[in-house]
């Protein structure tokens, strides 16, 4: 469902654009297997417009995730993106995202934050 110009929303996420950044936040308690990665990288390439963002993802509501979503979102959820923060709050969720960063080796700059001031000042180079 599209809210606005620069806002969206599906079942699984909210995005929408700021300062030329695309913020997108799952929403909570989220599964991410490989057809809901591919809906939501089709939607948010969607809202950009052909337009390549630095995105700041916010991934406190996934609670879980298959290996073949993983896969998908490093490699083809790069499409049109400039860089990606990570957020992220739990520390087993931070102990495998870390993992997951070093082993699926996204194909953009992608780091991993708990604060968002911190994860939009990394973003600050790639608008």
């Amino acid at each position: 469902m599209r809210l606005s110009a620069d806002h969206y929303e599906n079942e699984y996420a909210h995005f929408w654009i700021r300062n030329n950044i695309l913020f997108f936040e799952y929403k909570p308690n989220v599964v991410v297997n490989l057809t809901v990665a591919q809906r939501i990288v089709a939607d948010r390439i969607q809202i950009q417009n052909e337009k390549a963002y630095p995105i700041l993802c916010d991934i406190r509501g996934v609670v879980d995730s298959d290996k073949a979503a993983r896969d998908y979102l490093a490699q083809s959820g790069s499409v049109l993106t400039k860089a990606v923060s990570l957020i992220t709050h739990q520390s087993v969720s931070l102990l495998i995202t870390s993992f997951y960063l070093k082993i699926g080796k996204p194909s953009v700059p992608t780091k991993l934050f708990t604060d968002e001031s911190a994860a939009l000042a990394f973003l600050e180079a790639y608008k």
